[in-house]
């Protein structure tokens, strides 16, 4: 697919963002959006999906998902699960599962939840009832927890995270199969959610991708 050069922004203005309008004939695939391909498109997307459909973008990902889950306990209106859904949308999760609150702040994900199944659960019961005989991995640094570092981590799995300021609930605990936290060497006592939320998503991918 060829792509228009993006002009050389002035001095002191940022660079555009995407590709300008499709040059020359347009194609005839129904993944490619016909406004898209009018106008530009200024979205941050991956190359291979530029002017295609919000809808052709899923349907490819779902092709390749990750077995893995990741739910966010969802009781302060934690600034973090934006930014938590936009990593699980990064390395192509199975689904954002939000635990407590239906609403959350959307704008940390930066659009992202467009492209994930995103599913609600009113408390940490209803997502262990959904999970079945799925795993449920929690990250938390209270007691009893194990260090992430060198554990296996199951292939099919829900990552569970929990609030900024107090960390998983007990009745979340109490859902996991195992709680792990990840070794810290400062004086800070936790990390930022987001931060430890792509951690252990990484290290997922590290063990089995």
């Amino acid at each position: 697919m060829s792509e228009r050069p993006l002009p050389v922004p002035a001095e002191g203005l940022e660079p555009e963002v995407g590709v300008g309008p499709w040059p020359g004939i347009r194609p005839d695939d129904p993944r490619y959006d016909p406004e898209l391909l009018a106008e530009g498109d200024r979205r941050n997307v991956a190359d291979q999906y530029r002017y295609w459909t919000v809808e052709a973008i899923v349907a490819d990902l779902d092709t390749r998902r990750h077995p893995f889950h990741v739910a966010i306990e969802n009781w302060a209106h934690d600034l973090n699960i934006g930014s938590v859904v936009r990593t699980a949308n990064a390395f192509n999760a199975a689904g954002v599962h939000i635990v407590g609150r239906r609403r959350w702040n959307r704008r940390g994900a930066m659009v992202t939840d467009r492209y994930l199944h995103v599913t609600h659960h009113a408390d940490a019961a209803a997502l262990a009832e959904w999970a079945g005989d799925l795993p449920i991995v929690g990250i938390d640094n209270v007691p009893g927890s194990v260090p992430i570092e060198g554990h296996a981590l199951p292939r099919g799995c829900v990552l569970l995270f929990g609030q900024e300021s107090t960390g998983l609930t007990a009745e979340a605990q109490a859902a996991c199969d195992v709680v792990l936290h990840i070794t810290q060497y400062g004086s800070t006592r936790s990390i930022n959610a987001g931060a430890a939320a792509a951690i252990a998503m990484h290290t997922w991918i590290e063990q089995h991708a």
